[in-house]
C-alpha cells in the first residue's frame, strides 16, 4: 500500500512539473519582468498645488503672482505633454491591468484593448531580457488607420531602478520627439523624471523639464524647467504637504533670487 502511495504521488509531482515547466503562458507569469512604475512615464502635473476656489488654476492677483507665475510654467508644459502624450500614456497606464503571455522566444507580451478619447487602440507591451536589463517596446494599432506602430521604447535595469524611454511623435510623424530619464530609490520612496526634446534638428531640441520628488523638508518636489530658445532655467520648489513653495527664473523676475508663497498661495518674504 505504501508502495502504491508513493508511486502515486511521485505520478502526480511529475505531472505538476511538467505543466508549471512547459505551459508558462497560461497562467504562470512569474518569470515576467516588472513593468517600471507609472511615475517613471508620467510627470505627476495634478500634485503642483492649485487654487481650489473653483477647482482650476484661476489667474493669480498681484498677492498671489509668485504661485501663479509657477503654476504658469507647469501647466505649459502639462499642456504640451497632455497633447501629444495622450495615447501612449493612456496605452501605457492599462498595462498594468493585463497579464502577459510568454513568447516562444522567452519574451513577454501585454496584448489589450484600450479606449482613449471615444476611439479604440489595440496595444501591444513587449518586454525582452537584454545583458543586465529589459527592453520594452509599445506597439500601437489603430484600426483603419495604422498598425503595430512602434510608438516608444526603452530599457531598465533589471530593479527597474533606473532607465529611458524614447517617444516618437505620431504615427503620421515618425520622428523622435522626447526622451525620458528616470530613476527611482525604493526603499526611500523617491524618483527622478526628466522629459527632454530631441526632435532631430527641431528648435526646441535639448528643451526639457527636470522634476524630483525627494521627501525632503519643506519641499519635497524640486523642478527645473530650460528653455533652450533664450537659455533661461525656471526653477520651482512646493511642498506637497503644505502648498508652499518657491519660484526663481532670471528673465522674469529680473533677479536670481527664490520668490515664495506660503500655504494659502499667498507672496510671502523667503526664510
Amino acid at each position: 500500500m505504501k508502495t502504491l502511495r508513493g508511486r502515486t504521488l511521485a505520478h502526480l509531482l511529475l505531472v505538476l512539473a511538467i505543466v508549471v515547466f512547459t505551459v508558462p503562458g497560461c497562467g504562470d507569469v512569474s518569470g515576467a519582468p516588472t513593468i517600471p512604475p507609472e511615475e517613471t512615464f508620467v510627470i505627476p502635473l495634478e500634485d503642483f498645488p492649485n487654487n481650489e476656489t473653483n477647482g482650476l488654476i484661476a489667474l493669480g492677483s498681484g498677492n498671489q503672482s509668485n504661485w501663479y507665475y509657477a503654476a504658469l510654467a507647469v501647466v505649459t508644459w502639462g499642456a504640451i505633454l497632455v497633447t501629444t502624450l495622450i495615447v501612449p500614456v493612456a496605452a501605457f497606464r492599462a498595462s498594468f491591468h493585463h497579464t502577459p503571455v510568454q513568447q516562444p522566444d522567452g519574451s513577454w507580451i501585454w496584448s489589450y484593448s484600450v479606449n482613449i478619447t471615444g476611439f479604440l487602440y489595440t496595444a501591444k507591451l513587449h518586454a525582452q531580457f537584454i545583458t543586465e536589463g529589459v527592453r520594452w517596446e509599445m506597439k500601437i494599432s489603430k484600426e483603419g488607420e495604422y498598425e503595430d506602430f512602434l510608438w516608444y521604447y526603452g530599457e531598465c535595469d533589471l530593479p527597474a531602478t533606473e532607465g529611458f524611454w524614447i517617444l516618437k511623435r505620431s504615427p503620421a510623424i515618425q520622428e523622435d520627439l522626447l526622451q525620458i530619464d528616470w530613476s527611482r530609490n525604493i526603499s526611500a520612496g523617491t524618483h527622478a523624471v526628466k522629459f527632454t526634446n530631441i526632435v532631430p534638428d527641431g528648435p526646441l531640441n535639448g528643451c526639457y523639464i527636470d522634476t524630483q520628488y525627494t521627501k525632503g523638508v519643506p519641499y519635497d518636489h524640486i523642478w527645473d524647467l530650460y528653455n533652450k530658445t533664450d537659455g533661461n532655467h525656471t526653477y520651482i520648489e512646493w511642498s506637497s504637504t503644505t502648498k508652499e513653495g518657491r519660484v526663481k527664473d532670471l528673465n522674469h523676475f529680473g533677479d536670481g533670487d527664490w520668490h515664495c508663497w506660503d500655504s494659502d498661495l499667498m507672496n510671502v518674504t523667503c526664510p
